[in-house]
């Protein structure tokens, strides 16, 4: 590889898709500037290295499109929540050695965050029959109450039906007894004159 394959690169699927593009850069210099070749999202941090052929360079000065950021005594620049405003082309110097070539940096914006939807599988979950809570005490004693109520009336009922049955009963029979009196004297004397008309007569003859 040498300066000539620098550029832009690119992929594209069948179907007509592309991807971001990311730029390249081969330096024949002896300086040269590391940055990530594929776009960073918002919010992230990004490292910028200046480096040169032999090692890390002691002291190194950066820019960004053109114009002087700052200086970092290591070489190592870091940009700390990266926002589209960071987005630009960046190259760094180092004294005596020269300049590296301009890298881009591209920014993407970070897509909005979404709940996720509660998940419910109906196969691992059953579906628990409702529970009952116990009714309160004062219910309770309500339903007891009415309860012993209906009981006592049903007996006061029982027993005023059994009453009434047996006065029934008891006045269809003959409340006296009929006894039998000796007949009088009269009543005797027209029996006995009764059986005497009804005696046979019977006739002696004498021969």
């Amino acid at each position: 590889m040498g300066p000539r394959d620098s550029g832009v690169y690119w992929c594209e699927s069948t179907e007509g898709s592309t991807s971001n593009t990311i730029t390249i850069t081969v330096s024949g210099g002896s300086v040269i500037l590391q940055s990530p070749a594929l776009p960073v999202m918002e919010g992230d941090n990004v490292t910028l290295t200046c480096r040169t052929k032999m090692a890390d360079p002691p002291s190194a000065h950066f820019y960004e499109d053109g114009v002087s950021i700052r200086t970092e005594s290591d070489g190592h620049m870091t940009l700390l929540h990266v926002n589209r405003s960071d987005e630009g082309l960046y190259k760094c110097t180092i004294q005596n050695e020269g300049g590296s070539p301009e890298s881009r940096l591209s920014v993407s914006e970070k897509p909005p965050t979404t709940a996720r939807p509660p998940t419910s599988s109906s196969s691992s979950t059953t579906m628990d029959p409702p529970t009952t809570s116990p009714p309160p005490p004062a219910f309770s004693h309500l339903v007891f109450t009415l309860i012993c109520h209906l009981v006592v009336l049903y007996c006061i009922s029982t027993f005023l039906m059994v009453s009434l049955y047996r006065q029934r009963a008891t006045g269809s029979d003959p409340s006296v007894s009929m006894a039998m009196s000796p007949p009088t004297r009269a009543e005797q004397g027209l029996d006995d004159d009764y059986d005497d008309v009804m005696s046979p007569v019977t006739t002696e003859h004498q021969f």
